[in-house]
Parts: C-alpha cells; structure tokens; sequence
C-alpha cells in the first residue's frame, strides 16, 4: 500500500520483534471492515447488537482490570527528565524502549498484525498528521476506523514524508503489572503494551492528538488543546466559534452539542458542533486562531447520557457505534446503562459478563467508565465546517471548572496574558461522592494536565508566545463556572441548554456591543445584560449573587495559586508571576 522506507523499515522492524503469523494493512474499505467485525462475533470479542434497534453496533467487554486511563502508567520518556516536567511521570527513553520490547517481544504469536495508516484531521489538510498504528486487537482497528480517518488515502497523502507518528500497541496479558503507555516525543513514537481499554490503545486519541501533538506544536507554531468547538448560529445566519476547556465531570460534551432554550430556537438560534474533547489550532493568513477537530468520531462516557442531558449525543449513537463494558439487554439485544432510563432490563448482562437483574441487582450494570465510540457524522448538530480540513477562527477561548463557591458564573480575563493566567489556574472541587472529602482543589491547568506532552511551565510560555504571534487578533479569553451551590447544596444556574444565554454574552463581549463591570479577577457581566427570558424560577437577583466576587474569597484562592505555581520552579513564566502579583494587589 506504500513504498514510503521510513514506514516499512519501521514495520519491518516491529514485525521481527512482536513476531505476528500474519500482516494485515487496514485500507478503509467497508468490505474489510465488515469481514474483520464478523471475525470479532465469532470470537466473541464482539457482539452484534438489534439490527433495527441500533444498526450496526457492537457491544465489547475489556477484562476487568482494564477499565480506564492510567495515568500512573503512563509515561513521556524525553533524554532530559526535566523536560517531562513535574506533571508528568517520566522514564528514561533507553530503559523504555528496553522494558516495552522485552514485554512485547514474541507477543503477537499465533496473531494477527494489523497495519492502521490513520489521519488526525480530515486527509490532507494543512492542519493534519498522519499515524500508523499497529495492533493485533480488531477492537482497536474497528474502534480506530471511526475515531479517525483510516486507508490507503492517508498513505497517498503521506507520500514519502517521514513525518509520521509511530505507534505500536501490543495486548499481551492484558497484566496491569505490566502495562504502560509511553510517549517519546522526540522520536515521534508511543508505545502501549498489556492494556485493551480504549483510552491506552487508541493510540490517535489522547497519545498522539495531546500528548505527542502539544510537543509538535510547540515545536512548530501551532496548539493541540483539549477544547470542543462549537459555532454558535444567530438569526442573521451569522455563526461564531467557541473553543472550550473543562476537566472530566464538568459537561463537556453536554456544551459541544448544546440544543438552544425555545426561545432562543424560535428567534433562529442554532448551536453547530464542530468537536467534543481535542482542538488543533493554528494562526491562519489573515492573522486569527483557526481550530479543527482532529478526531472523526466521539469516544464518549456512557452513564449519564440520555433524552434529557444529552439528546444530540444519545442519538448519535444510535448507528454504527461500538459500546464497551454497558449493561447488555437480552430480551431485545440492545443495551442499557446508569442514567439511561428509569427503566433497566431485568434480563440482561452486566459489564463484567455475569447475568444481571437492573430491578434487583445493587450491582451497576454499566461501568462508571463505560464508553461509546460513534461517528461524528451521525450527530444531528455536526458543522458542515466538520470535515473540510480549512478550519474555524476562533473568536473565544472558555475555561472552566467545577466550583461550588468563589468563581462567579462568568467572567472575562483583562487581555490575552491574563487569559493564559485565568487557564493556568483551572481547578475543580472534588465531590463527597468522589472522594469523600468535599472541596478539595485539583488543579488542571488549560484541562491538559494529564495529556500536555512536555513541562507544563513551557506550554504555559508556548501560550503566551502565541498570543505576541496574534496581537490583537487573539481571541477573548472567558472563565465560566456552571457549579455555583446554595446553601442546601442545590446548584444555582439551570445550566445545559441554558448555558447559551452565557455564550450569548461572551459573542457579544467578543464584538464589543456590552459592557461589564471591571472586578479584581477581570470582567463581569452586569447582571441586566444576561437574557433570562424564559426561565422559570430564576431571575437577576438570584444571578447577581453567582455574579458576585468576594475578595475575601479570592484572597485565599491567591494563596493558594502562590503554592500551586511552586511546583514549576523556575520554569514558570515571568509573565504569570506577574499576573499573580497584579491580582494580589487589586485585592487589596
């Protein structure tokens, strides 16, 4: 499928060192895809769900032990440790490479390989990078064929360039003892060995499109986010775009493919999706932030989605979509999870394999965890911006937590470095639920604290380097705290569709057609200037109060940034440091 010498040496390579009975190049076509997920039923890796209930999807199980993420067990393996900052584990790239392929030696015996030329990023775009990923897991070949764009087209695209991710994935025992994902930025590869969960060996995911992508970016100019994209659509038919960082539990993809309150859809509003969880962004020909979404489909968290908190999303999994470790219905071959209906099946399977009553059972049947891999085409709301490869300008960048008190609703950093500020000290409470102590601060500077593939003190300078490149075409940079409680613990703002009122003000901050009222933090909305049209049970005096700032409160929180930013050392820009100092002053 290619004479390109850097890809089949490399696999030549990897081919003597895992030892496969056979080779398979994985060319996009649906003839063979279709004969690798009828392989995957009869192996029971796979099983195919109700034909007319959910055409053409597929339920898997991992093993047990195999659930999630592991940050733990995740490594970037640069020559200089200091490189790898303090966010990151690190490992030697010599004793790496020496344990991954003394664990994966030998591995695929009696396996196939699978070959996956894969794009990030529609095919030949300018804003693309090309992967080749090997696995000896059709999961992961069925799983990669919708996540991104897979075949011989990326190939030709490729040419003879040697500028390609590596990526090799070997399933081994599947022994948590034994698994690792490593990352060697500097030689464009990433290594996962011993896992089969989605997160660790999908390797166009988090691996390559952050940890490996924000390398190359700095490197090269450009940014790797973990942002949705959104175009917000008003009655003029005008549309605007959005990028946005939350951590995990903050609503995310809820936010990407928002559906706008009635009132709002009958003026002719509209919300586009362009991504839910990775923004490529670079600065185009006429000086603004363009973004594409690198990916091609949703790698979504299961639990929790349903008619009323995620309409858009529960329908785009209604076709050609791979579950993974749900709750299986029997009676109809469908599936089920936590938070899908108040109706679970009472002859079903659970996510482990064992026969599971939903009426009877304290067990869940669905794992916290549990995923849907859909194509992004099915989304009802997808931008037709999608999959052109030219990108979107970005007119806002938006980031947020999850704060029970302190942050107001919205506000609005004073100027591009104060921005990089606002991003840089994004935190979320923890909940009882979660860890038993409630208000505890985790720290997830710009949402990337996992996935940011270097020092987090250089990517906090990449930032502010980008926006010198931009000037005063750099977008508006926005905090936003949906997460405000009252006194009974009940949150306050109505949040989901109704976050579009917020948005709303941020477009017209973006254009210059409000004012807001200058705070110690930045700026915030006069409360008048927030459409509550239409909401019940909610009005300006209740939003004045999650609009307010107490500097008492932010005092504190500026010590706590004081300790927080410690942890970089010397490598934290002089320009953060600065910002800190200026906050602490205004408090005053």
């Amino acid at each position: 499928m290619t004479s390109n010498t850097s890809v089949l040496n490399w696999i030549e390579n990897m081919k003597t060192l895992v030892n496969p009975d056979q080779v398979v190049w994985i060319d996009g076509s649906e003839e063979q895809l279709e004969a690798l997920r009828k392989e995957a039923c009869s192996t029971g890796e796979m099983i195919k769900l109700n034909e007319e209930k959910l055409p053409g999807c597929y339920l898997h199980r991992t093993a047990v032990n195999d659930v999630a993420r592991v940050e733990g067990r995740t490594f970037i393996c640069s020559k200089k440790e200091e490189d790898a900052g303090p966010t990151n584990n690190w490992m030697d790239p010599e004793k790496a490479y020496k344990m991954l392929f003394d664990i994966a030696k030998g591995s695929y015996a009696g396996r196939t390989m699978y070959v996956i030329p894969y794009s990030m990023g529609p095919v030949g775009s300018p804003f693309s990078k090309v992967g080749i990923e090997l696995t000896d897991s059709i999961y992961v070949v069925l799983n990669m064929a919708i996540m991104t764009r897979v075949g011989k087209a990326v190939l030709e695209s490729l040419g003879d360039s040697e500028d390609w991710v590596r990526g090799l994935h070997c399933k081994c025992q599947i022994d948590e003892e034994k698994r690792y994902i490593c990352h060697f930025p500097e030689d464009n590869t990433i290594i996962s060995v011993n896992s089969g969960y989605g997160g660790n060996v999908l390797l166009g995911k988090k691996c390559f499109a952050l940890r490996i992508a924000s390398f190359l970016g700095k490197n090269e100019g450009w940014m790797a986010e973990h942002m949705l994209i959104l175009g917000v659509e008003n009655p003029q038919g005008e549309v605007k775009y959005i990028s946005a960082a939350f951590p995990s539990a903050c609503g995310k993809t809820n936010l990407a493919m928002l559906i706008p309150p009635e009132g709002y859809r009958e003026k002719g509003y509209k919300v586009w999706t362009v991504g839910d969880d990775i923004a490529w962004m670079r600065i185009g020909p006429d000086g603004r932030l363009w973004a594409i979404n690198p990916e091609n489909g949703f790698f979504g968290v299961a639990p929790g989605t349903n008619e009323k908190s995620n309409p858009n999303a529960l329908y785009t999994t209604q076709k050609g979509t791979i579950f993974t470790n749900v709750a299986h219905n029997l009676d109809d071959n469908t599936v089920w999870w936590e938070g899908l209906d108040k109706n679970p099946p009472e002859n079903a399977v659970d996510w482990k394999g064992n026969p599971w009553n939903g009426k009877t059972s304290d067990v869940k049947g669905a794992h916290p965890n549990s995923r849907f891999t859909a194509p992004a085409k099915n989304c009802p709301c997808i931008s037709e911006e999608f999959d052109k490869g030219t990108g979107v300008p970005i007119s806002a960048i938006v980031f947020g937590g999850r704060r029970a008190q302190t942050t107001p609703l919205v506000y609005q950093s004073r100027d591009w470095n104060n921005g990089v500020f606002v991003g840089s000290i994004m935190a979320s409470e923890t909940t009882a639920a979660a860890t038993g102590a409630v208000g505890v601060l985790r720290h997830d500077p710009m949402a990337m604290k996992p996935f940011c593939g270097y020092h987090m003190g250089d990517y906090f300078q990449h930032w502010i380097e980008m926006g010198q490149k931009l000037g005063d075409k750099a977008p508006k940079i926005f905090n936003v705290n949906w997460f405000r409680l009252d006194e009974e613990g009940h949150f306050i703002w109505p949040g989901f569709g109704d976050n579009l009122r917020v948005l709303e003000w941020i477009l017209k901050r973006c254009e210059g057609s409000v004012d807001a009222q200058e705070t110690p933090i930045g700026y915030v909305p006069y409360a008048e200037d927030i459409n509550l049209e239409g909401l019940k049970d909610f009005d300006v005096e209740t939003l004045k109060t999650i609009l307010e700032i107490k500097n008492d409160e932010w005092s504190k929180e500026a010590e706590e940034i004081t300790e927080f930013y410690k942890t970089f050392g010397d490598k934290l820009p002089a320009e953060l440091q600065a910002q800190l100092a200026s906050l602490k002053e205004r408090l005053q």
